[in-house]
């Protein structure tokens, strides 16, 4: 499959309000994005798109494959995986973590289907092959805030889908969860059978090298898109926030901004 999603003249009106104007985008496979963006942007509602959880209003929307309208979504949901601190809030907090992953494999919130020792062994290899052993066995309700993510995330791999969404994954964590959290998925984006990574977040120091593509999102529109070395500069961000911003290389070759 060469292309992972495409938005075609994509909008998406709720009452009297726009919430994304005209979207035209195409993500490819091997493609890793992100999506930039301050609060109200719209990132939200694409990521429920394209997850299935929202149509367009007009346009036309095709997800690894199939198009909105022609496809079944349940199916089509196994394929994308999902990492959302929102999602915790649905999660039933007194399972314990090896569950917790292994309901991914059923696309469910929680397991209410019989399951094989082999299947649960693959769930536990799969948060043990991130980093997550010491967590095996534990309720999911005492784990820190960057252990529940990588539960998350493990849960999101279980499919083996084709993309993984993750949406400001980051949210909650201190400085050194996030950049134990971010090596953990730079780690993903390395493996043979990686699926497409699309990264959500207000923040550029988030926005791993593996990130070699940025869509800049405002007001339900998009303002630029492209190669991450053409739009992670002073000018280009100073365009996009509408305001003078300054920018400071950290490291591995990524940036934060701050306004002049």
């Amino acid at each position: 499959m060469d292309k992972i999603l495409e938005f075609k003249d994509v909008s998406v009106t709720r009452g009297d309000r726009q919430i994304l104007k005209h979207i035209s985008w195409q993500v490819q496979a091997k493609e890793n994005w992100a999506i930039l963006g301050l609060n109200g942007a719209g990132k939200t509602t694409m990521l429920k798109m394209i997850h299935g959880d929202l149509w367009p209003t007009t346009g036309k929307l095709e997800v690894l494959g199939g198009v909105f309208g022609h496809v079944n979504i349940p199916e089509l949901k196994t394929k994308i995986g999902w990492v959302s601190t929102a999602l915790q809030d649905e999660l039933h907090a007194g399972d314990v973590v090896d569950e917790i992953v292994l309901s991914g494999k059923f696309a469910s919130i929680g397991i209410y289907q019989a399951y094989t020792k082999t299947e649960m062994a693959e769930a536990q290899q799969t948060l043990i092959d991130l980093g997550g052993e010491k967590l095996l066995g534990k309720p999911y309700a005492i784990l820190s805030q960057g252990e529940r993510q990588l539960v998350l995330i493990a849960r999101a791999l279980m499919t083996q889908p084709k993309l993984l969404i993750l949406d400001e994954p980051c949210n909650g964590l201190d400085l050194f969860a996030r950049e134990e959290l971010l090596s953990r998925i730079q780690n993903i984006a390395k493996r043979p059978n990686s699926p497409a990574l699309l990264l959500v977040s207000h923040y550029t120091e988030e926005i791993l090298p593996i990130f070699d593509h940025l869509l800049l999102l405002r007001g339900g529109e998009t303002v630029a898109m492209g190669q991450r070395q053409a739009l992670l500069s002073e000018e280009s961000l100073s365009s996009f926030y509408q305001k003078p911003i300054a920018v400071q290389e950290i490291s591995g070759s990524r940036i934060a901004v701050y306004p002049k």
